[in-house]
């Protein structure tokens, strides 16, 4: 039995049937290991010494309205008294957060199974590390500066303007070149001019699916999740009214996995989601990334089990 911890968001608010956290925890349950639930907040630092508040925590996969958890003792711990430590907090990226990984990392160096590494998980920004792969990624421009930004909307005609520390869809636009609003929109994104933000050139392919591909350790599930946009929607997150439907992983995308697979390895990334449109990569997502439950559903697959399987033979040939 190995002790699992988790950091996350309140597990009162999440959406079980949907919540790969949760599948997370169903999996390491089963497997008979010991679950140790915190909240970012519940992170201390003590002469040096990385502690938490915590609670043991169980689960259940239930109907939607049934108790899916339950905790048991509450007790202050020594975060290296743990086997593993699952950081599964939603961004933004704050402050808070950054402290977070901070304490984490104390405990990882003290022999813990950090997932993912704290240190990548401060350097991979999930728009900006796409970028260390250019031959996968549409023509991108990362900016503060108005005219660069406009120069790009006009060279590439129809353009996403994104913030670099949302998630789920929040704060897209879609910018074409004789969009009457396009001053008042990168005035206000990047507070003019003092903030940086991402431009892409738009992908006409987004009407097939914003596909999340998930990997564990650089090794691709073999389906993906079409993420298909709402009618008048750019935006084909599922937090945005996008609609799910799975698919068999592409030649192509098999490709873009491989180009990041030794990076992710090499930085510790055991977890991770990538968003592809069309053959680019859009974004690659370290902190939280979801679709286990409905990729599970889809195709009666185990996503959780087969991190678990990774994970465990991590921590027996530590």
């Amino acid at each position: 039995m190995l002790k699992v911890g988790i950091v996350m968001d309140p597990i009162q608010n999440i959406k079980p049937h949907k919540d790969s956290s949760f599948a997370m925890l169903l999996e390491a349950q089963r497997r008979g290991h010991q679950l140790i639930y915190m909240q970012p907040e519940d992170l201390y630092l003590k002469n040096g010494q990385a502690f938490a508040n915590t609670s043991e925590l169980k689960v259940w996969d239930r109907e939607k309205e049934a108790q899916y958890y339950g905790f048991g003792c509450s007790d202050n711990i020594a975060l290296n008294t743990l086997d593993i430590i699952l950081i599964r907090q939603d961004p933004p990226f704050t402050n808070d957060y950054l402290y977070s990984t901070h304490i984490l990392e104390l405990a990882e160096a003290q022999g813990v199974l950090v997932v993912n590494k704290p240190q990548t998980l401060r350097d991979a920004n999930e728009k900006l590390f796409a970028s260390w792969f250019p031959d996968c990624i549409p023509p991108t421009l990362v900016s503060a500066s108005e005219t660069h930004l406009k120069g790009f909307i006009q060279d590439h005609q129809d353009t996403i303007l994104k913030p670099l520390d949302a998630m789920g869809g929040a704060s897209i636009f879609r910018v074409k070149h004789d969009d009457p609003n396009m001053n008042v929109i990168i005035e206000t994104m990047t507070d003019h001019g003092k903030h940086h933000i991402m431009a892409q050139s738009y992908l006409p392919e987004i009407k097939d699916g914003d596909k999340r591909i998930l990997l564990i350790n650089g090794q691709p599930i073999d389906y993906t999740l079409a993420r298909i946009p709402a009618e008048g929607e750019t935006r084909g997150n599922i937090a945005a009214g996008g609609t799910g439907v799975g698919m068999p992983i592409t030649d192509r995308e098999r490709w873009l996995c491989e180009q990041i697979a030794p990076t992710l390895k090499a930085k510790g990334l055991y977890f991770v989601g990538l968003d592809v449109i069309g053959d680019y990569i859009t974004e690659i997502n370290v902190t939280s990334p979801t679709c286990i439950r409905e990729l599970d559903t889809q195709f009666q697959l185990n996503i959780a089990s087969k991190l678990f399987d990774c994970l465990e033979r991590e921590v027996t040939t530590k």
